[in-house]
């Protein structure tokens, strides 16, 4: 989305470009505000906090869903110059304490929701509740404060926003004014977006989805943002229908969510044009849009911002973009360009081990600035001067991309490296199956065996045999790449960003109340796990399983 040369505005620019505007900016629930009136309210909150800021960062937590007191607070710190660090709402204790002291928060701004996760905790910080009469006082006093911005630049922080945690402890990502304004303008002059258009943000505005494709994209724009407190799939058409909403975005499952909701005849009534978002399925894009007779744009993004990659019409089905010439899929080992894939007559990737390698920015850092307090963290992304995205990937001689998971998780069977991601593509083919989850569990001899936990569709029954035979019906799943292990569960553990978390699973192997098949033998025959099958009476899973 961002090449080298590209400038961008502020979002102190932003705002002030809507200093005089009467058209509606901020909807939540029955009550308004046009864009003049929103800029006034950061104002007054810039003023606040100023007032309260005290010597050190200037960093303000905020512990909130998306209630307008976080859209003021945003427009508020970049018109004072301050850091707001957006706090996970799902975190708890120790996990919490560490979020807030490892951003050098001086206050925590909260809601009676959530203040009382924050009473007998060691933070360091001063906490103030958004509800108490106290900060009602403190907010009237700053009413009608003048606008009068600290001067920004596109490299000066912004926000500290966290990655979703699912290979370990999350880790706080420096955001710019450029990393949030350069999205939401290249969004709003993509799509057209403009005054008689809605945003709808329901993604939490502690991630970089809501904040940079959903916020910053409505401010760029002109467009009214509708933010819903929490996501609900079964509201999401009402709410789209009752706020005349025309673009929303989504982070992965949520599409499947919505469209497990009961189907209505008027579905495609509604006035939602664009669904931007990533980590759909090719399944779930496809039946959103012609449920809800929409376009559903799905890129390749992280919260890092290094690296974007967008879908163009025509793309391969499972493709999630072309390399262009500043991308480039490289051997993290040795840091060379991988060869392309090279697939047989059934559509088999053949060279796995020499094609699958890490996507990288080779011209630099894109719109990454680095990690908040962690040097260790930085180094792991920035090598020999480009950005190494974390993410696993291979190329097909005309430049397309495919997503082969995260490097954590490449499983190591039968002496070779072997990725998740194009066998849980392989297996979402499968009608019945709602989630699809593939892991490393170990292997009693050496390296990893696959194992996969299924999400059947509503009232939906596993049929091993059924099961079997769908897999040996995919002439492009490769022998090593058929599960050992199959667990049969009603929901996957997700962080609240709605990603798997798969060191979970991994941790968990067979070890789970919810049903588990596997193979004994080479053959294709799976049958119940039991106290007496080898994996639990030898205890495979005794050995360390490798990370």
């Amino acid at each position: 989305m961002a090449t080298p040369g590209d400038t961008f505005p502020t979002v102190t620019e932003l705002l002030l470009a809507r200093a005089e505007d009467v058209n509606p900016g901020l909807i939540y629930e029955d009550i308004r505000w046009t864009w003049a009136h929103h800029v006034q309210e950061s104002a007054n909150r810039a003023a606040l906090l100023n007032e309260l800021r005290r010597p050190g960062p200037f960093h303000v937590g905020v512990l909130l869903d998306n209630v307008p007191e976080f859209s003021f607070l945003l427009g508020g710190a970049a018109l004072a110059g301050a850091v707001l660090v957006g706090l996970n709402t799902s975190r708890r204790g120790e996990a919490l304490v560490s979020d807030i002291r490892r951003t050098d928060c001086q206050i925590v701004l909260t809601d009676s929701r959530y203040v009382e996760l924050l009473q007998g905790l060691d933070i360091g910080a001063r906490v103030l509740d958004i509800d108490s009469a106290a900060w009602h006082v403190t907010s009237f006093r700053h009413t009608h404060s003048p606008l009068d911005p600290v001067p920004a630049t596109p490299d000066d922080l912004l926000m500290l926003l966290f990655t979703s945690g699912t290979e370990g402890e999350p880790v706080p990502v420096r955001c710019t004014h450029a990393k949030i304004a350069g999205p939401g303008r290249i969004l709003a002059d993509r799509y057209g977006l403009g005054a008689g258009d809605t945003a709808y943000v329901s993604m939490p505005m502690f991630h970089s989805n809501a904040v940079m494709a959903g916020w910053a994209t409505g401010l760029a724009a002109g467009a009214a943002i509708a933010l819903r407190r929490r996501f609900s799939a079964s509201a999401f058409v009402d709410d789209i229908r009752r706020l005349r909403a025309t673009y929303a975005t989504y982070l992965g499952k949520p599409l499947s969510y919505i469209l497990s909701t009961p189907p209505r005849e008027d579905d495609a009534d509604n006035p939602l044009r664009v669904m931007f978002g990533n980590e759909g399925t090719r399944h779930d894009i496809a039946a959103f849009a012609d449920r809800f007779a929409c376009q559903v744009h799905d890129a390749y993004g992280s919260t890092e911002g290094g690296i974007v990659l967008e879908r163009p019409p025509g793309l391969p089905a499972e493709a999630i973009g072309r390399l262009g010439a500043d991308l480039a899929v490289l051997d993290p080992a040795t840091g060379v360009p991988c060869p392309p894939a090279v697939h047989d007559e059934h559509g088999r990737l053949t060279n796995e081990a020499d094609a699958v390698g890490e996507l990288v920015n080779t011209r630099g850092t894109g719109l990454f600035a680095g990690y908040y307090g962690d040097t260790e963290a930085d180094a792991d992304r920035l090598r020999d001067g480009l950005f190494w995205s974390g993410d696993l990937a291979y190329r097909d001689q005309d430049g397309h991309c495919y997503y082969a998971g995260r490097t954590a998780e490449l499983l190591r069977v039968d002496g070779e490296p072997l990725a998740a991601a194009p066998v849980e593509r392989i297996l979402q083919r499968h009608p019945d199956l709602a989630e699809v989850a593939v892991y490393a569990v170990p292997d009693p001899r050496a390296g990893d065996q696959v194992m996969a936990a299924l999400v059947l569709r509503e009232d939906l029954e596993f049929d091993a045999a059924e099961f079997a035979a769908f897999l040996t019906g995919q002439a492009d799943l490769a022998p090593r790449q058929v599960p050992r292990f199959v667990r049969v569960t009603t929901r996957l553990p997700r962080t609240a960003t709605y990603k798997v978390l798969k060191r979970t699973l991994t941790a968990q192997h067979w070890r789970t109340p919810d049903q588990v098949w596997w193979r004994p033998g080479d053959d294709l025959r799976f049958e119940p796990l039991t106290p007496a099958s080898d994996p639990i009476r030898l205890d495979w899973g005794a050995r360390s399983v490798r990370r």
